[in-house]
């Protein structure tokens, strides 16, 4: 276990995986080095001379400068922002809100000089100045709002005279930079680790110059604290909070670092954090064809898009611009040019904006993630978008925002996800993140692609772990043991998930051992039109289908029923389970269940 030590003593980077040598820094030192004139968070403005140079001559440039501007011209027109916790909770709403305004109106003015620009986001910046506070409790608001209201002091400083200047200084250091901490949310092994910190550095580096003991303070306990977080990013760039969290954590990483890199040339080693360089990997091995991400921990699914607009979607992702640009990969800029092929691009592409090399290293069709939450991606091909995909993970059901879903595994064909995790319920339900997470059925194994043993799934302190995985050959899998999840019931339980016939066939293995005769249900979650003939179950969505075939054992037969659920849980309309139910016999038995696309 680290050692946390206090505000004035020194400061170890130790414990930065790949940072090398540990080195030492204390409190009067951390702000060595600073840049004292604005702007000086994210892009200086030698920074945007070079961009500027760059964008005469480069047509990718352009359009994306040409969607930023077109951003800031809607945010002109915006109401004013609202002190609103529509859910009796969270402001987030409302920071992110301040924060999209701040970076689109931000990067219209300094590219344009246009003061329309500067007036709006200073109106926007003395709005949320003026609030009773940032709504502490939730801390990640507080956070939000301190990076946002950072960058906006930074980057309109400039065009707000004396009094708005020291109004809005005054406001970030009273909302944010002072508001009641939250001690724990600082050094927690989840998400809010990132941008609890992450946030509130870029808002003292914003005012570092005038009142520095708020950044001495704050960065000192952010090179303590970070690592309790971020050490999940080893050993090869996978978050175990899921694909949706892995952009929201790592999204407050990027602000900090560029803010740090921009402000003071060094970010302390947090840069050389082990995985974090091949993170942008699990970004894009995690999204399928459809373009939807593999759902896990309290992520977004096609059928939680379609029907309550919350999909994890690979949309536009300008971290991964970063990402390529820090530790000079142009997998990730490729991956993303090629999202913005179809997408809108932010004032984010620009100022973190790498070119368009035209090609980079050929890509595996396969990858394993291991850490924490071991996840294995499979796919035939990366340009065909009716191509077949699987994704299956292990791991432990106790992680932050997890379920009880060990072994789970989606898959698609045709552009379609059939085998579907539904995702988060809703936060607010009483004990979501208590003593009643396990009653609500999104979250119970019940609702997922995995076993169950004597009518129940998965005990909450379960563990998995991955027993092989093979990749890149005509024949892949991964096998990972279920026993400790089931281990009141079974005597062993391994899923072994594979890849066959040259990546046209999936195969889903169960083997079980148990002391005596036992009910066994084998269960896929899908919202496409099921059609039964004994073993055999034909899939129909978007006019594509997927036949699912029973290869063992014999005589066994396929059932469903529906996953719809009563209030105040989301209603599930549409959505059934495909379901196999057998009779263990004592000893060793295996269910195998086979899925082929037809034309």
């Amino acid at each position: 276990m680290k050692k946390i030590m206090g505000w004035l003593g020194v400061v170890l980077l130790a414990g930065w995986g790949g940072a090398g040598t540990p080195a030492e820094v204390s409190p009067e030192d951390v702000l060595k080095g600073l840049i004292r004139a604005h702007p000086r968070l994210l892009m200086k403005n030698s920074d945007l001379i070079v961009l500027k140079a760059r964008h005469a001559t480069d047509p990718v440039l352009q359009r994306i400068v040409k969607d930023a501007l077109a951003d800031a011209d809607r945010m002109l027109l915006k109401p004013p922002l609202e002190h609103v916790i529509p859910d009796g909770l969270r402001l987030l709403a409302t920071s992110r809100d301040c924060l999209n305004r701040t970076i689109a109106l931000g990067f219209a003015y300094r590219w344009t000089g246009d003061r329309r620009y500067a007036r709006k986001g200073i109106e926007n910046l003395l709005t949320v100045c003026a609030f009773s506070d940032w709504n502490p409790r939730h801390f990640l608001d507080t956070a939000e709002m301190s990076n946002a209201v950072g960058i906006g002091y930074d980057w309109f400083y400039d065009a707000m005279d004396a009094a708005s200047r020291d109004t809005v200084r005054k406001g970030l250091i009273r909302l944010g930079l002072e508001a009641k901490e939250l001690r724990p949310v600082f050094k927690c092994e989840n998400n809010w680790n990132m941008v609890c910190n992450g946030g509130l550095v870029v808002g003292a580096l914003a005012v570092a110059e005038t009142d520095p003991q708020y950044a001495r303070k704050i960065i000192s306990r952010a090179i303590q604290f970070l690592p309790v977080a971020m050490d999940s990013y080893a050993p090869d760039g996978a978050w175990m909070e899921g694909p949706g969290y892995w952009h929201y954590a790592t999204m407050y990483v990027v602000y900090m670092c560029a803010a740090l890199d921009s402000a003071l040339g060094r970010d302390f080693g947090i840069s050389h954090t082990k995985g974090l360089d091949k993170s942008g990997y699990f970004n894009m091995y995690t999204i399928g064809p459809s373009g939807y991400a593999l759902c896990f921990a309290d992520a977004g699914s096609p059928t939680f898009n379609r029907l309550d607009k919350g999909a994890v979607v690979r949309g536009p992702a300008p971290i991964l611009f970063w990402l390529a640009r820090k530790y000079r990969n142009p997998d990730f800029s490729e991956a993303e040019h090629a999202v913005l092929a179809s997408h809108h691009a932010d004032a984010l592409h620009a100022i973190w904006y790498q070119p368009p090399v035209g090609k980079s290293s050929p890509r595996s069709l396969d990858r394993y993630f291991d850490g924490r939450v071991p996840i294995f991606l499979a796919r035939g091909s990366w340009t065909d978008p009716n191509t077949l995909w699987f994704g299956a993970k292990a791991g432990f059901n106790k992680v932050n925002h997890g379920h009880l879903d060990l072994g789970n595994f989606e898959i698609e064909s045709g552009g379609v996800r059939w085998a579907i995790d539904m995702g988060a319920d809703d936060y607010n339900m009483p004990g979501y993140f208590g003593k009643l997470r396990w009653t609500y059925y999104r979250l119970m194994s019940e609702s997922h692609n995995v076993p169950l043993i004597e009518g129940k799934g998965q005990l909450p302190d379960g563990v998995a772990k991955v027993l092989e995985v093979h990749t890149n050959e005509a024949s892949l899998r991964i096998s990972i043991d279920l026993t400790h999840a089931y281990r009141d019931r079974v005597e062993s339980l391994v899923r072994t998930v594979s890849m066959t016939d040259a990546r046209t066939k999936i195969q889903v293995c169960d083997q079980l051992k148990v002391a005596k005769p036992t009910d066994w249900v084998w269960g896929m979650t899908t919202d496409a039109e099921i059609g039964i003939k004994g073993g055999v179950a034909v899939l129909k969505r978007n006019g594509k289908m997927l036949e699912v075939r029973i290869l063992a054992p014999a005589g066994a037969v396929f059932s469903s029923e529906s996953a719809e659920q009563p209030p105040p849980q989301k209603p599930n309309t549409g959505i059934r389970r495909l379901l196999v139910k057998v009779k263990a016999p004592a000893g060793d038995s295996r269910i195998q269940v086979e899925f082929s696309p037809r034309p």
